[in-house]
């Protein structure tokens, strides 16, 4: 717990560090922490910038080892990013291994759905349920090296052997191919033989997308890093701008 006081601090003596002696410790514990001496300052930004990291935690909650993205965390982050008037523009960076797949659709929805300018950034990977968050933005961007898994939705744990069963599993698998051959340039068939492509996993059916690929299919727009992710937003916030301020002249 932060406690705060504010009485007044005796001035030190000519010949004691200004910071109470507390300098060194300071250095210490940002070089254990971050690995750095010095942590750069940032000016307050017009960009807020989401991090999809590990996996998507949905309603079941997963074991404390797994590094995970609560869901119902982000969906106040993209609520408070609409409603701010300071911030113009998110920036979503994904290294994610997929997860639950409602709560994966859901923000992929709310990031499509958000009036300001949006831009992803694929790191590392994009696989399984993050697909659709990838491709959810404006504008999309995927590193050389990373990938993305593109395979049937499946289940974990008990599975009710009925009709019924599996009938939902294809409604949901149709609700995510809906959603990215909708918010990207890849056909509904391309998308589709990516997903039950044979061989290309081992012991098991899907595609693994590499950079290159994932634009040469039209999943993703452009190749790129964080500079060009960066570089891209502003521009879509500045044509907003443009766009808006011109009908206000009308």
């Amino acid at each position: 717990m932060n406690t705060f006081y504010h009485n007044e601090e005796p001035t030190p003596a000519p010949n004691q560090p200004q910071d109470g002696g507390k300098g060194k410790e300071g250095i210490l514990d940002k070089i254990q922490q971050l690995g750095a001496t010095n942590v750069p300052k940032m000016e307050e930004s017009n960009i807020h910038v989401l991090t999809i990291i590990g996996q998507i935690e949905g309603h079941m909650q997963l074991p404390p080892q797994n590094k995970t993205t609560k869901y119902e965390h982000v969906i106040p982050q993209l609520v408070a990013a609409e409603q701010n008037k300071k911030i113009e523009g998110l920036l979503v960076i994904l290294n994610t291994v997929g997860g639950d797949v409602e709560a994966g659709l859901a923000l992929a929805e709310m990031i499509s759905s958000l009036s300001k300018p949006t831009v992803t950034l694929v790191l590392g990977g994009g696989h399984s349920i993050g697909v659709p968050i990838a491709v959810s933005a404006d504008y999309s961007f995927i590193a050389e090296t990373a990938t993305m898994t593109i395979h049937p939705v499946r289940l974990t744990g008990l599975v009710i052997g009925v009709p019924q069963t599996f009938e939902y599993l294809d409604k949901m698998q149709d609700r995510v191919i809906s959603f990215v051959t909708r918010n990207s340039n890849i056909s509904e068939e391309k998308f589709k033989d990516l997903m039950l492509s044979k061989g290309n996993l081992t012991r098991d059916i899907g595609t693994n997308v590499i950079g290159d690929d994932a634009v040469k299919y039209g999943m993703i727009n452009e190749v790129g890093g964080i500079g060009s992710a960066i570089k891209k937003l502003n521009e879509l916030i500045e044509k907003q701008k443009s766009q808006s301020g011109g009908d206000v002249v009308q």
